[in-house]
């Protein structure tokens, strides 16, 4: 049970914040330790897709997800050097709906709903380690509690003293994610596909459009999200490309790059007081847009696995046989993506041919295939 617990969040994301609501709202006392000195989000944009919101309209937060994101329409494969539609799936029969938000909204109704609902949001502090008893040692002191939960990303102290190991091998592709202005752009999300490369672009609100852009190459850039650079290497990476993307990128200002690279799902996900979720746990590549998605459903059952068991240690061993199948199928669909996002030759031809194929003859066919990811409920067990 959770009532009256005293419970630790290391981390404010989107992981971290319903974790922290999901467990208030069945009586918890939560503490949320945050290194950075205000709610945040590195990035701008974000896709949450259907099994995500049902997490949040189950915290009580739908009402903030009409308001703040965009209701998006397709996902709309395109040809990045003809600029050619290869073909258009409709998302607009999915319940409750897919939608584009930026991340600092989806961040801050987020973060008023956790202090309304009595979370203490400790911001600015660093947590250093944690102990067998659930002493919380952090730069501004030391914090007793019942459960710790680690939401504090591929970087996770969390991770490394459950005794999970740190190796993290390159993934052969680097990213750049930027936000330009763009007014009246349709709410799709477009997949521009190339040889060894790939760009993503959707719409933000107050005009705005998101850009992630993934190049392969052997050399790599470091893990993380902040690393700026110079716009001009995103430009020449898609040199080749058609007129409309080169305009989108041309327009690109300001620049950051990561590295990607492959953690593996981790084989120790909690011990007797702590436990880890998202990307602590098991850090997707950005191909199937469900990183943030898979963690909002990682808070929902975490909290609702220890609320359910009458001691801490079964509802944790509850929490990863229910988590961790899902989500190693999830993350090798993402890891498919990288191959089919960047076919070449004939490959490439064969693969775009079908989709147009199937956009046509049977446009529900392939969205149909992701019934497992986007029809999950995670609130209905």
């Amino acid at each position: 049970m959770l009532e009256g617990r005293q419970v630790a969040v290391i981390g404010a994301g989107i992981g971290g914040l319903a974790t922290a609501l999901a467990m208030a709202r069945r009586g918890a006392k939560v503490q949320v330790f945050e290194q950075a000195p205000r709610i945040s989000e590195v990035g701008a944009g974000i896709q949450i897709t259907p099994n995500g919101a049902r997490v949040l309209e189950a915290l009580g937060l739908g009402p903030d997800v009409a308001r703040t994101g965009i209701l998006a329409r397709a996902v709309v494969p395109v040809d990045a050097l003809t600029g050619r539609d290869v073909t258009r799936f409709d998302l607009s029969g999915h319940q409750p709906a897919y939608r584009f938000f930026h991340r600092t909204s989806l961040i801050g109704f987020m973060g008023r709903a956790c202090r309304e609902a009595g979370v203490e949001l400790i911001l600015g502090t660093r947590v250093v380690s944690f102990g067998p008893d659930g002493t919380v040692t952090t730069t501004a002191g030391r914090f007793p509690s019942d459960l710790i939960v680690g939401a504090d990303g591929v970087h996770s102290i969390t991770r490394l003293l459950l005794g999970n190991a740190p190796e993290t091998p390159f993934a052969g592709q680097v990213a750049w994610r930027a936000v330009i202005g763009a007014q009246g752009v349709a709410p799709e999300a477009r997949i521009w596909m190339a040889p060894g490369r790939h760009v993503v672009t959707y719409p933000l609100t107050d005009g705005m459009l998101n850009i992630v852009a993934v190049q392969e190459r052997t050399a790599w850039a470091e893990d993380g999200w902040n690393h700026k650079d110079d716009p001009a290497n995103l430009r020449a990476a898609f040199s080749d490309a058609c007129p409309k993307l080169r305009e989108i990128l041309g327009h690109v200002s300001e620049t950051r790059l990561w590295g990607l690279f492959r953690h593996p799902v981790a084989t120790r996900w909690h011990n007797d007081r702590a436990a880890i979720l998202g990307d602590a746990a098991h850090p997707t590549l950005p191909f199937l847009a469900q990183g943030a998605n898979l963690a909002l459903e990682d808070a929902w059952v975490l909290a609702a696995a220890c609320d359910a068991e009458p001691d801490l240690q079964t509802g944790l061993a509850r929490y990863q046989a229910l988590r961790q199948g899902r989500v190693a199928r999830a993350i090798d669909a993402a890891n498919a993506n990288a191959i089919n996002y960047h076919l070449s030759g004939a490959r490439r031809v064969v693969a775009h041919a079908g989709l147009s194929v199937i956009g046509k003859v049977a446009p529900g066919a392939f969205l149909r295939r992701l019934d497992w990811l986007y029809g999950f409920d995670a609130t209905a067990g």
